[in-house]
This record gives C-alpha cells, sequence and structure tokens, in this order.
C-alpha cells in the first residue's frame, strides 16, 4: 500500500493511486518516485513541502 502525502501549505493530498495526471504523474506512482521538480497543483508548493499522512 502506497502512502499519502499532504502539502503542509494548503492540505492538498497527494494519493499515488489517483496520481498528477494533469502534470504527467500517472495513477500508481509513489510519492518518492515523483521528481524533485513536482510542485503541489493546488498551490504550488514543492514537494519538499509535502509530509506523510498517517493512515
Amino acid at each position: 500500500m502506497n502512502k499519502r502525502y499532504r502539502c503542509i501549505m494548503c492540505e492538498y493530498i497527494y494519493d499515488p493511486a489517483v496520481g498528477d495526471p494533469d502534470s504527467g504523474i500517472a495513477p500508481g506512482t509513489p510519492f518518492e518516485q515523483i521528481p524533485d521538480s513536482w510542485y503541489c497543483p493546488q498551490c504550488g508548493a514543492s514537494k519538499a513541502d509535502f509530509e506523510p499522512m498517517e493512515d
């Protein structure tokens, strides 16, 4: 099971099951495999501004 990550700036949740198709991140892509140049599609924060969520 892939862990979800939350943007600390706007609370956007990156869910690996969904990915971020609008940014070229296919469904099923673990957060760790997203390029460091990726940014939050909601507020523009960097990948470094995401934290793992507790399930």
